[in-house]
């Protein structure tokens, strides 16, 4: 895509990334799956690949990109500057994010400890992120209840002593498997009394604390994303001090409000690159393929899929990059609509573009030969993921009757003024 609207520094960065993630990250991917190994195995091993491949990152100065250029620690870039390298990153989701540690959960996390956390809380957890010295999670989700509606959460923060309590079971916690994993980012709820948004509150909770356990590890569609994962997690009496509840009591909907936001285009901004590099196997297979006398390219439905996916994943890129603007200029809470938006279109787009291409693959096209299957693997995860197509669809609707109820009602006003005159 075209990078003029950049600043020079973003298009340097845009160059170096573009040429780290091709020549670097995804010639690795086969050296990374393979030293994982097999079985409990691949959840105690980071291989050494990831390791190289953040020092090379750091050395070309592609580390912490994510962080908007309003925090002190931050890159220096703005949300749409970081939209396109993010889409880079995306190109080799498994290594690239995680090289410019640039990956989530992470970046929601350290972007909650940034924007709410206090001094001591920054300096034992934001910091040794920055660094990649550590994994985090972030511990919303839960077996129990329909959790897209987070006013359901049931675990309890309880307060006890100089300190409080937490007692509850999480499930689908990404990044609780990974062996560096040191914090879980917890969703709980302190006052069942309270206004109903007022109830929960936020909590950081070490992953070696006593009564932590991970459970087990959850697969999506087979696929164990290992060694971070997907896990299942239990909090059993577990305590810890007060000076770890994030921003105070009661405050629990401002703080993921303000985390998800962000982290929902991030998934976007990645989607993109994967639904790129799909689109690239894609029309590269169909050249080298002959049937009934013909290359596949060469079929009037194959060049309606490659036109198609072409023009949906322009459109989608548009509304990622309005909602990256738009988060810029007004900040991420006047910016729900684009962000739901580009949250709903961006996962189905990129999910059609990568069916065509397992399509044109055909029997190769579901196995691990190509990274295709896993690409949608996760892509459908993420009709689901940090909110399901559903509660963003239902938020655009009541946005846009607002917003629609708001002009009626400034029209009929000055109608009326003007009607006085």
């Amino acid at each position: 895509m075209s990078v003029v609207q950049l600043s020079p520094r973003a298009q340097k960065l845009h160059d170096d990334l573009t040429a780290f993630v091709e020549d670097e990250c995804i010639p690795a991917e086969a050296e990374y799956q393979k030293a994982l190994g097999e079985g409990a195995q691949r959840w105690k091993t980071v291989p050494r690949v990831i390791e190289r491949l953040k020092t090379r990152a750091r050395t070309l100065g592609l580390w912490n990109l994510f962080l908007p250029k309003e925090y002190v620690e931050g890159s220096g870039l703005s949300n749409y500057e970081y939209a396109v390298l993010c889409e880079i990153m995306g190109r080799s989701p498994t290594i690239a994010p995680e090289a410019c540690n640039c990956s989530a959960p992470d970046t929601g996390n350290m972007e909650v400890l940034a924007k709410y956390g206090s001094p001591t809380q920054k300096q034992r957890w934001l910091k040794p992120l920055l660094d990649g010295e550590i994994r985090s999670a972030f511990a919303m989700t839960e077996p129990d209840v329909a959790s897209s509606d987070a006013t359901n959460i049931c675990t309890r923060i309880e307060r006890s002593g100089s300190g409080y309590v937490v007692n509850g079971r999480k499930w689908w916690i990404s990044g609780a498997g990974h062996p560096k994993c040191a914090v879980f980012i917890t969703m709980g709820k302190t006052d069942t009394t309270a206004k109903k948004h007022a109830q929960q509150s936020i909590v950081l909770v070490p992953a070696d604390a006593r009564g932590v356990t991970v459970v087990r590890p959850l697969t999506v569609f087979g696929y164990d994303d290992a060694p971070h994962g997907h896990c299942e997690v239990t909090f059993d009496n577990v305590w810890v001090p007060a000076e770890n509840l994030i921003l105070g009591e009661g405050r629990g909907f401002e703080v993921i409000q303000g985390r998800l936001g962000p982290g929902r285009i991030h998934h976007c901004m990645r989607s993109l690159g994967m639904a790129e590099r799909a689109m690239e196997l894609m029309i590269e297979r169909v050249q080298n393929r002959t049937t009934f006398g013909r290359k596949i390219a060469e079929h009037g439905v194959v060049l309606d899929y490659i036109a198609k996916s072409r023009m949906d994943l322009e459109s989608a890129r548009m509304l990622v990059l309005r909602a990256a603007d738009m988060i810029d200029k007004v900040g991420a809470k006047n910016a729900l609509k684009e962000i739901a938006m580009a949250k709903v279109v961006v996962p189905n787009v990129v999910l059609a573009i990568l069916d065509r291409a397992i399509q044109m693959f055909g029997a190769g096209g579901v196995g691990s030969d190509t990274p295709l299957a896993e690409f949608w693997a996760g892509m459908r995860t993420l009709r689901i993921a940090d909110g399901p197509d559903e509660v963003h669809t239902r938020q655009i609707a009541q946005l846009e009757i607002r917003h629609q109820n708001a002009r009626l009602a400034a029209r009929n006003k000055s109608a009326a003024g003007s009607a006085r005159l």
